[in-house]
């Protein structure tokens, strides 16, 4: 691998850290202000809305600038947003302003490590980037669960106290320890190398941006390998977040655990996706990537095996395994996604096409999850349900997938 993957390996690792330990800080924030339980889901909402609305936007402007300096201003948002949750403004505005910038370092990242490898390096890659990324999360979601812990305001001086706020709040350490992470985050982007890469330049009139985003998503949907790989990266990362919510929820309902000790528990989830992801990278190359379909149906078959779990060590070794199969199946499914919108259209603006549904199809689970919080509607019911969804849903894309590639062999 060239050593400008390891940098950008490394930012993405920070990155990831902060944004999952800002997730917890932030749920703590919440509930510290005695909020109702369904502005816990819009937090996800706040974070996932700009990837949806800035799509058409951000791979033209990941294309035209060097992605270093863009995953630079991208960071330093994250940053400024954590300012904003020091000063006592409302945690949903914040962590909307934090997605802001995860939106714009999306098509960054993602581009430049497509530019920087051969499509034969891909998988690979892939395996390096998701294991770093999860290994973030483990950590990230951790280390959140330490900084709304009991002991972390015992790490206050006196002078927080007189620090200019909305509200009071004993998370003003965390908070900061959030700020030193987004601050380095940024530092390290600076020296991120340049591939080399330039393309033609783009109208970036609103108008146009929408037509021209219009027609990449029905190229990339309407390609076999392409749309097949977007709609179970889609369904999968939908109930993948509405999953997280829920399992904090599950945790502290049917294991009596506190936030932070089921932000721990969550945390081990990403094991087994850090071991999945790296037994496909060494396992399984670009072109069998189709042949982890079935996974995708064993995975919603777990998440009901949930609801007959009473201890805490069986719901550790539960969610290491049902990380496990999440990583062995995204990865190669992430890696042939990248690939064909490569192919087909640009780095920047195929990881925005890819952003956007995914992205979207988390607003749409996220919404349901709200509303279903609203209505009181039992966890059993829910969990069961999202079950169902992942297995049916893979089943059908399975079929589908089996039935145009005999129709292909035909002809």
């Amino acid at each position: 691998m060239p050593r400008a993957f390891y940098g950008l390996l490394g930012v993405q690792f920070l990155s990831t850290l902060a944004d999952s330990a800002f997730l917890i800080v932030a749920i703590a924030r919440v509930v510290e202000l005695a909020d109702a339980d369904w502005r816990i889901p819009l937090l996800k909402i706040a974070f996932t809305f700009f990837y949806v609305v800035l799509a058409p936007l951000v791979g033209p402007v990941s294309d035209a600038l060097r992605k270093g300096r863009v995953m630079v201003m991208a960071n330093a948002l994250k940053a400024i947003a954590i300012l904003f949750l020091l000063a006592g403004s409302d945690p949903l505005w914040v962590i909307a302003i934090a997605g802001w910038g995860a939106a714009v370092y999306a098509p960054a990242k993602y581009g430049l490590m497509t530019e920087l490898l051969p499509p034969a390096d891909l998988v690979r890659a892939n395996g390096f980037f998701e294991g770093a990324t999860v290994c973030a999360v483990i950590l990230g979601t951790v280390l959140g669960g330490l900084l709304v812990s009991p002991w972390m305001p015992l790490l206050q001086w006196p002078s927080m106290a007189q620090w200019p706020s909305a509200a009071p709040t004993l998370l003003t350490a965390g908070m900061l320890v959030l700020l030193a992470l987004n601050v380095l985050a940024t530092a390290m982007s600076i020296g991120i190398g340049d591939s080399g890469a330039r393309y033609d330049f783009h109208s970036l009139h609103p108008v146009a941006l929408l037509q021209r985003f219009w027609r990449e998503n029905l190229l990339l949907w309407r390609d076999r390998q392409g749309g097949m790989s977007m709609t179970v990266t889609t369904l999968l990362w939908g109930v993948g977040a509405t999953l997280q919510l829920i399992v904090l929820r599950w945790s502290q309902e049917s294991l009596g655990l506190s936030l932070d000790q089921s932000a721990y528990l969550q945390g081990v989830t990403a094991i087994g996706v850090v071991a999945g992801a790296i037994a496909a990278s060494r396992t399984v190359s670009l072109a069998r990537a189709s042949r982890v379909l079935p996974l995708g149906i064993a995975l919603g078959l777990m998440i009901p095996v949930l609801l007959l779990v009473e201890s805490v060590a069986l719901a550790a070794a539960l969610l290491v395994l049902v990380g496990g199969l999440a990583g062995y199946f995204v990865v190669p499914m992430n890696a042939l996604l990248q690939h064909r919108g490569y192919t087909l259209l640009t780095a920047g603006r195929s990881v925005a096409v890819q952003g956007f549904n995914e992205n979207a199809g988390m607003l749409v689970m996220l919404a349901v999850y709200a509303t279903a919080i609203a209505w009181d509607l039992p966890l059993k019911a829910l969990i069961l349900s999202f079950g169902v969804l992942v297995a049916a849903g893979m089943a059908l894309v399975y079929g589908m997938f089996r039935l145009t590639s005999g129709a292909q062999q035909r002809v």
